[in-house]
């Protein structure tokens, strides 16, 4: 592929794509530190210079599909506030959407895996970015919320980031329970679980629930629809 292409047939995401696929390939044959920057410029097509103007470093090949994602994911949540769909499940969905890129694209997160695993600067920049998701979906609830307390608004978008990475991790370990559906799931649990605990009116994670029934139910009826009324949630 020429560099003309680079600039006009091939989109920007689908060069960065190319970039994590051959860097992938290539620190899994040759080793992270054997691997030279002109290496991966020739597999992806391209020149040294033309890469080092998209990408810093060479840690950068690795998590080029992650840039694009997080501008994905930033763009998500500004719509949603636009939108003013729920500020809670707002979040869960850009988790959501991080997820389906990477079940879409299994083998290079398999590959990633294991290669990030071997080399310890990989693992850091890992971890930076990991809580480069966390920090917009924190950003995204403190400007939506600002009447509920930081520390709930972190608690919330830590706990959709870290089951998140939980089922990622287990999805590339080859785990086939690790799905978008338990992912769902599981994210539901989290918004019915703690969005009550977390509205500013509820400091002691307390809530008051009113009941109508007919006079003529019994004491058990009335436990029923108790019941059915603290543990039903709507959850788009």
């Amino acid at each position: 592929m020429s560099e003309g292409a680079v600039a006009g047939e091939s989109d920007a995401a689908d060069f960065r794509m190319q970039v994590v696929a051959e860097s992938i390939r290539l620190f899994a044959e040759q080793g992270y530190e054997s691997t030279t920057v002109d290496a991966v410029a020739a597999a992806a097509g391209v020149s040294r210079r033309t890469l080092f103007r998209q990408f810093r470093s060479k840690e950068d090949f690795i998590f080029a599909d992650h840039e694009q994602l997080l501008v994905l994911v930033a763009e998500q949540l500004a719509d949603a506030e636009e939108s003013s769909a729920d500020p809670w499940w707002s979040v869960c969905v850009a988790a959501e959407q991080v997820f389906a890129h990477f079940a879409a694209h299994r083998d290079l997160a398999v590959g990633r895996y294991q290669v990030v695993s071997q080399v310890p600067a990989l693992r850091d920049r890992e971890l930076v970015t990991t809580y480069r998701y966390q920090r917009l979906f924190e950003d995204s609830l403190r400007r939506r919320l600002p009447a509920v307390p930081r520390v709930r608004q972190v608690a919330y978008a830590a706990a959709v980031t870290g089951t998140h990475n939980h089922l990622l991790r287990q999805m590339v370990r080859g785990d086939q329970a690790a799905t978008a559906d338990a992912l769902r799931a599981e994210l539901q649990w989290i918004h019915s679980t703690m969005v009550d605990r977390v509205r500013p009116d509820s400091p002691s994670g307390t809530a008051v629930t009113v009941v109508t029934h007919g006079a003529d139910l019994s004491a058990d009826d009335v436990a029923d629809i108790v019941r059915d009324r603290l543990t039903w949630h709507a959850v788009p």
